[in-house]
């Protein structure tokens, strides 16, 4: 929300009270309360019809400091809340300062009114004249705002999933969930937390609707703003945006570990095709006769009964023996999906049992919340109410016991604020947090039958803590080339937002996608952490394009299932560190200010740079860091720092190795889920630095292999300790291969 009229003037109908004055404060063991009049007080009678603000200042984890601005705190407490983790901190105080770890926030003492954020001596951000506010409105309305300051060259990322530029300085984003599609402002996954180049990242620590004006309304400054009396953010020190992501997640949540089979490709019926089980085993055979491995066959909406969704009941007229049906696929080794939502249709039995056990989200004179969009006469799930949980619940439960491994738990966004929840939750906190109830509940169900480590989701909405039941797609996309870009920016921006696992629907959802967009599609979804081929009235099977299809999805399928041992261990620290498989390129290169701005590349784990392919020509235009870059597929080197243009064919792609980097890559292509230490390749990439370094190879069963690698001047020796596997080093073009059993092995390099 904007609340200014240029630099000088507030807008009109608006009374604005802003800190003036550091008036006096109380410390306690591990807080700073400061009390701050709105102007300056000289005398007795300044303090007269003189409103004051309060600061309080605590530190839940070390590193991180939380600012809570309070006008009156005489109102009845709100919920839901976001779930944080606080850690113990040594927290040191006095009568302007609190610390935490490396970072302090420091008042100002004098008649200058400012907050400051201090790391290593340097100041960071804070918070200055006219940048704390609180607002009255002649409709009688209340908000909070907060500005912090931003440094020249200063950049923005995160706020959740957004499609337009990675960059968010110059932008207005409200953090509100909607279902908008990919082409537009809104956003399916709205998180209040953003990064900079700064050295910190910001948490504004409210469910509901945040109002941001990134270098916007006020060029220089991050604004942002809640309705009420009270506002509450956390100050993350990094100082790398790696390190503001580690800590940002210790405190909202890590991800899951997904299971190694979500890796692989996965295929769906597309939403309103005509299917039917005969369907299904003709895309799956289409699929094997080309040596197009499947790990998961996605049944979407018409699973269920038309005017039905959701009943969880199969139609019977398309899918007569469902039991029989997933026992079938599973013999082929396929792992089964099935499509939710939390809405209950009017003609679904469940609707009128929901209705009496007050298992449906209600008006305040007590009826259902009902409408017609999407389903007719739907009403919402309400998932406050413990019953309710466990009822939805045990719907998925009879579902996975039958053999289901997935669910894709669509929507989420289109929730009322004007109804009353059984908990008492407020309405406008409860319309963003609604999903991680929603997800949560689904994400438990399979956690419970299929065991730990084998649950995954494919979800669409979601808010701060999300990230810890993946993984999440990328919603309705079109399919062009402006779409699929659109696309990867919405996926940059959520990695930089907290989620560690990402995908989006091959081909593009809406439309009808050319060969071409279909095959530069293709190498983008295999490059990305998880893949789906996925339309919305037209089937997504390769054959459907042409010939060359098939080729493209073969090659990039089987590359992806041969970088699963590299793939599997850039999961595992997503899920230990909160770091993304997928990372925009600031993110690992935040001293080079070339990489700010990129949006159309991206690291893929820490060690390969992938650039997908925007055109029918192949032609493509990327940046290089510093440093010797190789290419994967031709072994072709490349001297950083610079911008290549380069022409791909449609089974190539830019994908470069890192300086330096040990990738291992495995033995199969027909299934990403194998034991990745067996024949596993070792690829050393040059120049190989002088002293040791390690690379680890897992196994598929939480096992790991750990190969040491030395240099001592051209002589590189590679040391495994472990599995008596067989395995290879790769240098440049040149494959050794090593006996099983044989635990070393030297090579001479240049």
């Amino acid at each position: 929300m904007k609340f200014t009229d240029g630099y000088w003037r507030k807008r009109d109908g608006l009374t604005v009270l802003h800190p003036a004055h550091y008036l006096d404060s109380t410390t306690g063991p591990d807080s700073l309360t400061v009390y701050a009049a709105v102007r300056p007080v000289r005398q007795r009678g300044d303090t007269l019809n003189a409103p004051l603000i309060t600061v309080t200042l605590t530190a839940p984890a070390p590193d991180v400091i939380r600012v809570t601005i309070d006008h009156f705190q005489g109102g009845v407490a709100k919920y839901p809340n976001f779930s944080l983790t606080e850690e113990p901190v040594d927290v040191a105080v006095d009568a302007v300062s609190l610390t935490s770890g490396a970072l302090t926030a420091q008042f100002r003492d004098g008649e200058e009114w400012g907050l400051d954020f201090l790391a290593g001596g340097k100041r960071i951000t804070g918070s200055g004249w006219k940048g704390m506010g609180v607002v009255d409105t002649l409709d009688g309305g209340h908000y909070v705002h907060e500005q912090l300051d931003l440094g020249v060259g200063e950049t923005v990322y995160g706020l959740g999933e957004r499609f337009g530029p990675l960059v968010k300085n110059g932008q207005s984003i409200d953090v509100w969930n909607e279902d908008g599609g990919t082409s537009s402002e809104q956003a399916y996954k709205n998180v209040p937390f953003y990064f900079t180049t700064g050295g910190y990242g910001v948490l504004v620590d409210h469910p509901g609707k945040v109002s941001f004006e990134v270098a916007s309304e006020m060029v220089s400054r991050t604004q942002f703003s809640v309705a009420g009396q009270s506002l509450s953010y956390l100050v993350i020190h990094g100082p790398t945006p790696a390190d503001v992501i580690r800590r940002y997640t210790a405190l909202t949540g890590r991800p899951a570990l997904p299971p190694a089979w979500s890796f692989g490709l996965w295929l769906s019926t597309s939403f309103t095709t005509s299917y039917d089980e005969d369907t299904v085993n003709k895309f799956i055979d289409g699929m094997a006769e080309r040596d197009l491995p499947l790990s998961v066959f996605h049944f979407d909406t018409f699973w269920m009964r038309e005017f039905s969704w959701c009943d969880f009941e199969w139609d019977t007229r398309t899918f007569p023996d469902p039991p029989g049906m997933l026992k079938r696929l599973a013999g082929r080794g396929l792992k089964v999906c099935l499509w939710i939502n939390p809405y209950i249709a009017q003609r679904s039995p469940l609707f009128a049992e929901a209705r009496e056990k007050g298992f449906l989200v209600r008006r305040a004179n007590g009826d259902v919340f009902q409408w017609d969009l999407w389903q007719a006469g739907m009403g919402l799930v309400d998932f406050t109410n413990p019953g309710a949980r466990e009822w939805y619940a045990d719907k998925l439960r009879y579902l996975a016991q039958m053999g289901v491994d997935a669910f894709k738990s669509d929507f989420g966004e289109r929730v009322p604020t004007d109804v009353v929840w059984h908990d008492g939750s407020d309405p406008e906190r409860m319309h963003n947090y609604y999903t991680q109830i929603y997800n949560q509940v689904v994400f438990d169900v399979l956690r419970e039958v299929k065991g730990e480590g084998e649950a995954v989701l494919f979800a669409r909405s979601a808010t701060v803590g999300g990230q810890q039941f993946p993984v999440h797609w990328g919603g309705d996309n079109s399919s062009t080339y402006e779409s699929m870009a659109e696309s990867l920016r919405g996926g940059l921006s959520l990695m930089s937002s907290g989620f560690g696992f990402w995908s989006h629907d091959i081909g593009g959802f809406e439309g009808m996608p050319d060969p071409a967009v279909f095959k530069r599609w293709v190498a983008f979804g295999l490059l990305s952490s998880h893949s789906r081929l996925h339309g919305s009235t037209s089937y997504r099977v390769p054959w459907n394009f042409d010939e060359e299809s098939s080729d493209v999805l073969r090659t990039f399928t089987h590359l992806k299932y041969r970088l699963m041992p590299y793939l599997f261990a850039a999961a595992r620290e997503a899920h230990e560190t909160g770091l993304p498989v997928m990372r925009p390129m600031v993110l690992g290169f935040p001293d080079d200010p070339a990489t700010a701005y990129l949006d159309r590349q991206y690291l893929l784990g820490p060690d390969l740079l992938v650039a997908p392919v925007f055109s029918t020509s192949g032609e493509v235009r990327y940046y290089v860091p510093a440093g010797r870059w190789t290419n994967f597929r031709t072994g072709e080197v490349v001297e950083g720092p610079r911008w290549v243009t380069e022409t791909h064919g449609f089974d190539s792609v830019p994908l470069l190795g890192r300086p330096g980097a040990v990738i291992p890559i495995g033995a199969r292509t027909d299934r990403p889920d194998y034991d990745y230490r067996d024949g596993v390749t070792l690829r050393l990439f040059e120049p190989i630095a002088e002293g040791t370094g390690s690379a680890t190879v897992p196994g598929p069963s939480g096992e790991t292999t750990t190969f040491t690698i030395e240099r001592s001047g051209t002589t590189v020796t590679v040391s495994r300790t472990g599995d008596p596997l067989p395995w290879n080093v790769q240098w440049g073009t040149e494959v050794l291969e090593v006996p099983a059993g044989q635990d070393s092995c030297a090579l001479t390099v240049e």
